[in-house]
């Protein structure tokens, strides 16, 4: 993030000796991405790190492809997936290509005898259905319907949640995600045209400490393979930490939209970033209020970008027959817009309640066989009048 954070105890001057009461040193960990030149904290622990005991397994995760060259525009009905117990093997992989790949899951318990990893991607993990805590080795985040969870490659954490209704839209990013900076001044503030502050993400405020030797399963993802690795000691023995790189939250009901006289194109709903995709979020707004406005979007092509388009609740005004948890997906090269009536029902209207988020990626999307499993393969021919 391009804010500063400070959490727990920390020395006054980086790479200093720090010394717990007995005089013992704690274990300084510089955690960052891009080599040295991106976002970084500098943490430290009750332990050393890097004491793994044991390498246990390893198995691959890899998406399996149906469709590696798609032109076809799908609905996929998400709420259709599967529950599983298992919060890993409830992630489920619908859509992928080199930069990204789109996760539908829906757990019902949460991770109690494992430590996860990823260091492949960042993470941001949208909660359609569901509250409970992210809990990390950089602190604990609250989280419920509606909120964005951005967890940076690397981090080491827990998911627990209330019960066993769970709903998560995922993307794994191998690039990091930023807020847009087209919303930042150059010192890395948020600006007043921005739809939403510094003030609106929440940063870990839980810091939460184990002192404990013994057996740590930690399950560390790389190039789409799983590890299973003991630990040594406890992964969340940090006792503090400061810098930019840590995981936040953001709910989509903080989002505020920008509106116009006529309608406003897709990015004015961007919210965050990389160099490869942007994610949107589209949230109850008043809609353009020029006279003669139509509301409803304008056909448009997709000459650069697959559109993927995750419906979460409301009123979806530009489709006809759409349900909380479908994905549609619209792939580069051939146009798309309104379905037929949409347009002329739109007129007049003066609001809109749906609530969706959007990814739109400058690489094709690769559709799995997890996506064919709930996908509606005549959803293309839903334009023909």
């Amino acid at each position: 993030m391009p804010f500063y954070h400070k959490l727990g105890k920390i020395p006054h001057k980086r790479h200093t000796i720090f010394k717990k009461t007995d005089g013992s040193l704690y274990y300084e960990q510089l955690f960052g991405t891009i080599g040295f030149d991106g976002m970084s904290s500098n943490l430290y622990h009750e332990h050393r790190p890097t004491q793994v005991k044991e390498i246990k397994k390893q198995y691959s995760v890899a998406p399996k492809i149906a469709k590696a060259n798609n032109m076809t525009s799908y609905r996929f009905r998400g709420f259709q997936v599967p529950t599983e117990n298992d919060y890993l093997e409830s992630r489920k992989a619908v859509l992928t290509n080199s930069d990204c790949t789109i996760i539908l899951a829906a757990p019902k318990q949460s991770q109690t005898d494992y430590f996860y990893k990823n260091t492949d991607a960042d993470e941001l993990i949208f909660i359609h259905k569901g509250s409970g805590k992210l809990r990390t080795h950089m602190g604990n985040l609250d989280f419920k319907y509606g909120d964005y969870l951005l967890i940076p490659r690397g981090i080491i954490y827990k998911i627990e949640f209330d019960d066993e209704d769970n709903r998560l839209f995922i993307v794994e990013s191998r690039r990091p995600i930023y807020t847009p900076k087209r919303y930042r001044n150059w010192f890395g503030q948020l600006l007043e045209h921005s739809p939403f502050c510094e003030r609106d993400l929440r940063r870990p405020e839980e810091l939460e400490t184990h002192n404990e030797k013994g057996d740590f399963l930690m399950k560390i993802k790389k190039q789409d393979e799983i590890f299973d690795m003991v630990y040594a000691t406890h992964p969340f023995d940090v006792v503090g930490y400061d810098g930019y790189n840590y995981p936040y939250a953001f709910s989509i009901h903080d989002f505020e939209p920008i509106t116009g006289r006529v309608h406003q194109p897709p990015p004015v709903h961007q919210t965050f970033e990389t160099d490869a995709f942007v994610v949107c979020s589209f949230c109850p707004r008043l809609y353009d209020y020029h006279p003669e406005a139509i509301p409803a979007p304008y056909n448009h092509s997709n000459i650069d970008s697959d559109e993927v388009l995750y419906y979460v609740d409301g009123d979806f005004m530009s489709r006809n027959d759409i349900e909380a948890g479908h994905i549609s997906l619209h792939p580069a090269g051939i146009p798309h817009g309104p379905h037929p009536g949409a347009t002329e029902r739109s007129i007049g209207k003066k609001s809109t309640e749906e609530l969706a988020v959007m990814v739109d990626t400058f690489k094709p999307l690769q559709v799995t066989e997890e996506a064919m499993k709930i996908a509606d393969e005549t959803y293309h021919k839903s334009w023909v009048e």
